[in-house]
């Protein structure tokens, strides 16, 4: 491949190359030029953007970040979203959710997602793509938002709802077969390339319950791993059901992977009980990791309060953090979502605290709104 890319005086570091209709060719392209040409709403150059001063910015567009956006739209605030990657967050990976209410039959994460994106456009809000956000500053007394592209967004009041990334399985040779065989994400796609194959899932939470549930209908056997004996820790009843009674789904309680086996793509993981230490060998052919998730916090660490974790402290916790006198603790009335900085706010996975739920997280988007009018009223 390289021989090809150099006969072609592409070097490695140039790619990806990305060609457009033919005509624009980007080599090894930011998200925000990438979006550009194929016409992706980005935020504006640096001089544009400081002219509008935002009623409320939101920064991350999961559950919580688009709830903030459909209701702080649809009360009138000037709203603009600014999303990493793509809308939907976390659960735009879920292949059903069925304990949201509304939806008997489930519904998708991303056409969850999809229906909200045009719900808070409806309401006038406006989601960007491509909008890394990378530091946290203040001028005339509103919040300012330094994106890695250069440019800022000036706002009188911010929800933090940029969720969390996938954890990562330390085991040794694994990140080779991330791509092929090894996925973070339980959709349809992934399911097309398993095809029947045998496949193992990590994780005891409800994301990989769902997945579980969802492969079984396509693959010959799901491995189910969990370090623990209790499937219903912290795993909705219906899905621990389902799982306990699907022929399909086999579930190893205290078991940990140790090593994985194969080159190009997964042959087979080794494993351990970790009570006895017995080993065994499972042969599979694709292997999903759901075991938890890192908050999108670092560019906040010098700003805002946050727990031993990353997780942002707010309310009361974020009222009493112990702080290194470098951070403004808000010693006023508590609001159960703002953060030790006034006018900050967190909701869903971000915050510590919160319910692993999508409509936890819906309802936090939307209680952050209300308690944003709060805020304007009392400052």
């Amino acid at each position: 491949m390289e021989q090809l890319l150099r006969s072609l005086n592409v070097a490695p570091e140039d790619t990806p190359v990305v060609i457009w209709h033919g005509e624009k060719v980007l080599r090894n392209p930011t998200n925000a030029e990438l979006a550009r040409v194929v016409g992706l709403p980005v935020p504006a150059p640096v001089a544009d953007a400081a002219k509008d001063v935002y009623n409320l910015v939101v920064v991350g567009a999961g559950p919580a970040g688009l709830a903030a956006s459909v209701y702080g739209a649809s009360d009138g605030l000037n709203t603009v979203t600014l999303e990493r990657i793509a809308a939907g967050g976390q659960a735009s990976t879920s292949s059903r959710i069925e304990n949201y209410l509304g939806f008997p039959a489930g519904v998708s994460g991303s056409e969850l997602a999809e229906r909200a994106v045009l719900q808070a456009g409806k309401f006038g809000a406006r989601i960007l793509v491509s909008a890394e956000v990378t530091g946290l500053g203040s001028e005339a007394g509103n919040h300012v938002l330094r994106l890695a592209d250069g440019g800022s967004v000036h706002a009188r009041a911010v929800v933090l709802a940029a969720g969390a990334r996938y954890r990562k399985l330390a085991v040794q040779g694994i990140e080779a077969l991330e791509g092929t065989s090894v996925y973070y994400a339980a959709t349809h796609q992934e399911a097309r390339i398993c095809g029947t194959d045998p496949i193992a899932i990590v994780g005891g939470g409800n994301s990989a319950g769902q997945a579980a549930v969802f492969l079984a209908e396509h693959v010959s056997q799901v491995h189910l791993l969990i370090r623990g004996d209790d499937l219903g820790k912290s795993m909705s009843r219906y899905l621990v059901d389902q799982i306990e009674h699907h022929p399909r789904v086999t579930v190893h309680r205290h078991t940990e992977i140790r090593a994985v086996h194969g080159e190009k793509y997964l042959e087979a993981i080794a494993v351990e009980d970790n009570r006895t230490g017995d080993q065994d060998t499972i042969r599979v052919r694709a292997l999903f990791v759901f075991i938890g998730a890192v908050p999108h916090t670092g560019w906040l660490a010098d700003a805002i309060a946050l727990d031993d974790h990353g997780f942002v402290l707010t309310g009361v916790d974020a009222i009493h953090a112990r702080a290194d006198g470098s951070l403004p603790i808000n010693g006023g009335l508590s609001r159960t979502l703002e953060t030790s900085l006034p006018g900050l706010f967190a909701a869903g996975d971000i915050r510590r605290g919160s319910v692993k739920r999508v409509a936890s997280a819906v309802g936090e988007g939307a209680m952050a709104v209300r308690q944003i009018h709060e805020y304007f009223e009392r400052s």
